[in-house]
């Protein structure tokens, strides 16, 4: 409870300095934020320079915006939901299709309610075979609907709660909770044949 304390009194000071102008303060946020903001970016837009781009555009921003931050927020979770934000934008501009839907990547059901194909149990893996997996697990993840990705890397890879992750989104936390289980779905089925015994 007293670090938790100390962490507000210093993010009001903090955020204080950034409303007054103070340069340095701003140096400070980026220092702070700018090397856990990256990681979300690139994996958001799977490039090193548009994630850059996102996160510097995040941050101007949030510098221009600081004046409306609300003490009683996060600062942490609003600089997520900025730097998110931009990144969604520039998938936006650069969208040339209509995000997929991710119907075709679910587990499908006969009429008697069992699964067509059940899931199996994996194989346990190797130390040598996780590099491989872990770059498995990547591409499928790159295969989900953006909106679905998007959830699952934030709440399973970002390890934010579900009502940040709304908040991040502009979305209930009822819909995160059901874009990530159908995300969770997807993953899995896109993972099975790789992976079963």
């Amino acid at each position: 409870m007293a670090d938790r304390e100390a962490e507000e009194i210093e993010q009001e000071a903090l955020v204080a300095r950034l409303q007054a102008g103070d340069e340095a303060a701003f140096e400070t946020l980026v220092r702070e934020h700018a090397g856990r903001l990256l990681p979300v970016a690139k994996r958001l837009l799977k490039n090193d320079d548009d994630a850059s781009d996102a996160v510097q555009d995040a941050f101007l921003s949030a510098f221009k915006a600081i004046g409306r931050f609300e003490t009683r927020a996060r600062l942490s979770t609003w600089l997520h939901r900025i730097v998110v934000n931009s990144a969604l934008m520039k998938l936006r501009s650069k969208r040339r299709r209509p995000e997929t839907s991710i119907e075709s990547l679910l587990p499908r059901f006969k009429e008697d309610g069992h699964h067509f194909d059940p899931p199996a149990p994996w194989r346990p893996t190797t130390e040598v075979e996780r590099a491989e997996l872990r770059e498995i697990v990547r591409a499928a993840i790159d295969r989900l609907p953006d909106s679905y990705r998007t959830v699952l890397l934030l709440r399973d890879i970002e390890q934010l709660d579900t009502e940040e992750t709304a908040t991040i989104l502009g979305v209930t936390p009822n819909a995160v909770k059901i874009r990530l289980h159908r995300a969770r779905l997807a993953l899995r089925g896109l993972l099975d044949p790789s992976l079963r015994e």
